[in-house]
């Protein structure tokens, strides 16, 4: 039996919105769409090389994308004008490292980096016309642009150049100074859209900063409606600002910033009590708000990074400082990169200004929580952080395109060598609809919880309840979830311990209740030396019992362990992810434990059949007459195959003594999750780890974000009819 498909995920978060909000919406930019950059590539080559979209720009009439892909040599071209089903337009050869583009009508002006050495350095800044894909001009540039931005001034149109001559981090240290430094160049725009290399010149940012004067590393500019143009200097935590002509008309220290109350350790464990003293900026991107306003976006680099974004006037003067505001946002929607906390937490590095339907918005990305902020700006000294929205895998470089309501995001990171997701621009729309992401949150919890790869559910008394698994190491935890709310809420987090000490040595893979107010848990195990284990955990967290499995039943285990407990009276059910060793191909165990007696035995599930990767159990779930099971391959985007709910009836099952030939059960097909996850109009992923059921037959399901590590970081809740 096949049940039938239920309404999409969209339609169902529609629903559930209208129903809390009573048909008050609000504007809000939702996703519509991803473009993996691969796609770009022309018939016959190699789609299995590196990609890396960085910076991105639109034609003028916003009906085509340009951006710049520095591990292929080339800018790519997207057609937007259907945005929600965007197509390749080819890659056109750079002959160089392009590393910034920018857009006046139909002429895309790029920086390409030609340099043979740090020591040497040298560029091009090209017109390309978008429409063709010819380079039309080409002026040398006298060391490596960073940056490129175009206006059309008072005085004209041109183009500003950052050439940063960016420094060895190999050398001296990796400390500036490094010869030769950095300046600014500004090259005019002729009536034909084509720069004009006799009019370049160069200005001097030597000798302003007090680090490292003599060797300035302009990082990014932008040019105003005077003309002026404004530059971070990172590795000197500087900003200056130039008019028409070049001149130095303002220039002022970045400075610095206190944080107190993040996480600064990268332990495993997300603990937010430690303090930054006097940290520098050191900005990266920065936009216009208007002519005497600018936004910068705190990255750090050699000494910095304050993990947010700050607002300054042309006097030098902060009007707004973000602190770590933005950074609890991404906390609370779980996308805090902890490998990254002894480093710059999760990065601010790109920015973009634009006005949609007479709001200003500052666009903030996250390059290592991959989320783009959006920040209302009407009110400069108090901004207001409005959205969350996720953005593929470590954004580089956004684009708004207010005329037709779009905003685009360039997403560099590219981990398909290692069968990851790949590069991708994604597009979103300012509507007159509810937010879909994100669909889960801590916010508005009693404490600050930070959370992530989350890999278990269970329902309970009106609530969920959800594990962590190993990446959190140092901090097992057991979380509760107000699933009623929108978007589903965290409001605790129960540490899971041993002698009160944070219970270390766990994969939580699954957990179930004990009915008494505690929990059983399964912890998978692996292939160096963590065994696969089942725990009683009581309600304060204490561990009260753990369970090896059968001496001769672990000595088949392989590292694809235990990953998934449900209960049914005094026994539980658990779910192996892979066959193990005595497992017949294509078959794995689902093991049953009676809590009274202690004993075990086990039937055998057929996995379907895949052309690529592997295939496994994710989550096993008791309801009514029914075991419930999530299976799912490791695949990911366009490559991902099979990611199911599947069923088995309680009365088909007739487990046997370990040690001896097991039934095979029969499953049904409950629901096809692939266009759950594609309604999200990101890529697919490929970890649905979690299921619970509540009373009324309604299933919730969890997506691991694996800790944000190599991963975008999007966790995916929902929920869908099972009867």
């Amino acid at each position: 039996m096949i049940l039938k498909r239920r309404p999409t995920l969209l339609a169902l978060a529609a629903v559930l919105a209208a129903t809390q909000a009573a048909g008050a919406a609000d504007q809000h930019f939702n996703r519509i769409a991803s473009f993996a950059v691969p796609d770009n590539m022309a018939e016959g080559e190699d789609r299995t090389r590196e990609t890396a979209p960085e910076i991105i720009a639109a034609s003028g009439d916003g009906m085509t994308l340009v951006y710049t892909d520095s591990p292929l040599g080339v800018i790519g071209r997207i057609d937007i004008s259907d945005p929600a089903n965007p197509q390749p337009l080819g890659n056109i050869v750079m002959d160089g490292e392009p590393t910034a583009v920018s857009v006046l009508g139909n002429m895309a002006y790029v920086g390409v980096n030609t340099s043979v050495s740090y020591s040497e350095p040298s560029g091009e800044l090209r017109t390309v016309d978008l429409a063709s894909g010819e380079i039309l001009a080409s002026c040398p540039l006298d060391g490596q642009p960073d940056s490129v931005a175009s206006a059309a001034a008072p005085d004209g149109r041109f183009v500003a150049v950052a050439i940063e001559n960016e420094r060895d981090e190999e050398a001296g240290d990796g400390r500036v100074p490094q010869m030769p430094g950095g300046s600014v160049a500004l090259v005019k725009i002729n009536a034909e859209g084509l720069v004009n290399c006799d009019s370049l010149l160069y200005a001097d940012v030597t000798g302003l900063a007090e680090i490292a004067p003599e060797d300035p590393e302009p990082e990014f500019v932008d040019i105003n409606t005077l003309g002026e143009t404004v530059v971070t200097v990172q590795e000197n935590n500087h900003l200056v600002v130039l008019d028409y002509a070049g001149k130095v008309v303002a220039d002022f220290s970045a400075g610095t910033v206190d944080l107190d109350g993040i996480d600064a350790s990268d332990d495993g464990a997300l603990i937010f009590n430690e303090q930054q003293a006097e940290r520098l900026r050191e900005p990266d991107a920065l936009q216009w708000i208007d002519n005497d306003h600018f936004a910068i976006a705190n990255e750090g680099d050699m000494d910095g990074g304050a993990r947010g974004w700050t607002i300054f006037n042309k006097r030098g003067e902060v009007v707004y400082e973000s602190g770590t505001s933005f950074e609890r946002a991404v906390i609370e929607a779980g996308h805090y990169p902890d490998k990254r906390s002894d480093a710059k937490g999760s990065e601010p590095e790109g920015m973009e200004f634009a006005v949609f339907e007479g709001t200003p918005y500052v666009f903030l990305l996250s390059e290592r929580g991959s989320l783009v902020g959006v920040y209302d700006v009407s009110n400069l000294a108090e901004p207001q952080l409005t959205q969350l929205l996720p953005s593929g895998l470590s954004p580089e470089g956004a684009v708004a395109i207010p005329s037709r309501g779009l905003l685009a995001t360039a997403n560099e990171g590219d981990l398909g060598e290692d069968g990851g997701p790949r590069a991708h621009v994604m597009i979103y729309q300012y509507q007159d609809a509810p937010a879909v992401y994100p669909t889960l949150t801590s916010a508005g919890a009693d404490e600050l919880i930070g959370w992530g790869a989350l890999s278990g559910l269970v329902a309970a008394d009106d609530m969920l309840y959800a594990v962590n698994d190993s990446f959190y190491s140092a901090q097992p935890r057991i979380f509760t979830i107000d699933p009623s709310a929108s978007p589903a809420r965290i409001t605790a987090a129960l540490d899971v311990t041993r002698n009160g000490e944070p219970a270390l040595g766990l994969d939580m893979e699954g957990i179930t209740t004990d009915g008494e107010g505690g929990f059983w848990v399964a912890s998978e195990g692996n292939d160096k030396g963590l065994a696969n284990t089942l725990y009683h955990v009581g309600s304060d967290g204490e561990i009260i019992q753990g369970i090896a499995l059968p001496e001769a039943l672990a000595q088949q285990a392989l590292k694809w362990g235990l990953e998934g407990v449900t209960r049914i009276d005094d026994q539980l059910w658990l779910a192996v992810q892979r066959p193990w060793q005595d497992d017949p191909e294509g078959m794995v165990k689902l093991l049953r434990f009676d809590i009274d007696s202690g004993e075990w035995a086990a039937v055998h599930y057929p996995l379907d059949n895949v052309e690529q990767g592997w295939i496994g159990l994710s989550e096993i779930t008791a309801h009514g007459d029914w075991l419930y099971l999530i299976e799912r391959d490791n695949q990911i985007g366009a490559e991902a195959k099979v990611k199911q709910v599947t069923r088995v009836a309680l009365d088909g099952l007739q487990p046997t003594p370990l040690g001896g030939e097991l039934p095979v059960v029969e499953k049904q097909l409950v629901r096809d999750l692939i266009p759950d996850l594609a309604s999200y109009n990101g890529f697919v992923v490929d970890k649905i780890e979690g299921m619970a059921v509540n009373d009324n037959g309604n299933a919730w399901l969890v997506s691991d974000n694996d800790g944000v590590d190599d991963s975008s970081g999007e966790t995916y809740f929902w929920s869908i009819p099972l009867e």
